[in-house]
């Protein structure tokens, strides 16, 4: 049983499987449980702004029963007004649980040793953990199966990719990132992948040449701009349009479906013509945002085994 949920790069296995089938349980058949989350109460401390985010976790939270309160920083590091450890242990007086949106993965550890209640990671720098079992939530759905498909990202090497490449070896999940030179991933995630993908038998690939692409069941991508990146579009458009996700990436990989966590730039990372296509998942991927947080709600805040789901 884990206390937080800051990323899955020290979950089993058979645990994350485990919260997944638990996640599509409480998505299919709610009623099984109940109100699970009635008298608790749930601070989301935001540094940076949400829609998806903000939204499925205040709705999520309200249909198990449970009360959010919403915390805004106005978009600066919550450290600049008062030491996270400090902020973490004293919404542990009140609250029964934290949910951070943050810019430094480092303020959401500071979070965690300050709290005695659980801290949940709503993004960061480095990892977006709701976001991926949100998206292996769809990606089951659409082709009935993980283990043994092959996922492909394409685009900058972020917090999405980093997510969802942890979350995917673990699921038997085959995984290709490709990405421009000089926007590749974490070179320790990057390691961390290649062990957890011998560990489960599961092939991983990692290159900047689009040509390396090959047969893939789902194709990914992401902004090539993260929030709050001001680097002009400008200056890196030439680098990344050939990384571009279109019509033809999806016939040449012979590409069941896409996916994007969004916000989306139409015409840019991705076609919009691809985007409002039978192939895309993104509206369902944000559906399943709020299944996921419930499902991590209710690991970390119940008596729930989903080992028995």
């Amino acid at each position: 049983m884990h206390s937080n949920l800051l990323s899955f790069k020290d979950w089993a296995s058979e645990d994350a499987t485990s919260l997944l089938k638990f996640a599509i349980a409480l998505k299919s058949a709610p009623e099984n449980f109940g109100k699970p989350l009635e008298g608790k109460s749930i601070v989301a401390l935001f540094e940076k702004p949400s829609l998806r985010t903000r939204v499925s976790f205040d709705i999520g939270i309200n249909k198990l029963g449970g009360h959010m309160v919403y915390v805004d920083s106005q978009g600066e590091p919550m450290e600049k007004r008062e030491d996270p450890i400090d902020v973490g242990a004293n919404i542990s007086q009140w609250a029964d649980a934290i949910v951070a949106r943050v810019f430094k993965h480092s303020t959401l550890e500071k979070l965690a040793q300050g709290a005695s209640v659980p801290v949940i990671n709503a993004l960061c720098d480095m990892y977006h953990p709701c976001q991926a079992l949100a998206d292996y939530i769809t990606m089951h759905e659409a082709l009935g199966e993980i283990k043994g498909k092959t996922l492909a990202y394409i685009g900058d090497g972020n917090n999405v990719a980093h997510s969802l490449l942890i979350l995917g070896v673990l699921l038997g999940c085959h995984q290709v990132v490709i990405t421009p030179k000089g926007y590749e991933i974490d070179p320790n995630i990057a390691q961390l992948v290649s062990t957890l993908a011998s560990e489960n038998g599961v092939n991983f690939t990692i290159s900047n040449h689009m040509e390396e692409l090959g047969q893939v069941d789902v194709i990914y991508t992401d902004t090539w701009l993260s929030m709050g990146d001001n680097t002009p579009l400008s200056d890196i458009k030439n680098k990344f349009m050939p990384y571009q996700v279109n019509r033809a990436l999806m016939q040449t990989s012979q590409a069941k479906f896409v996916m994007h966590c969004q916000p989306a730039h139409r015409d840019l990372e991705i076609t919009g013509e691809l985007m409002d296509s039978p192939e895309s998942l993104l509206m369902q991927q944000a559906g399943n945002r709020m299944h996921s947080q419930n499902a991590i709600l209710c690991y970390l805040l119940t008596n729930i085994d989903i080992t028995q789901i």
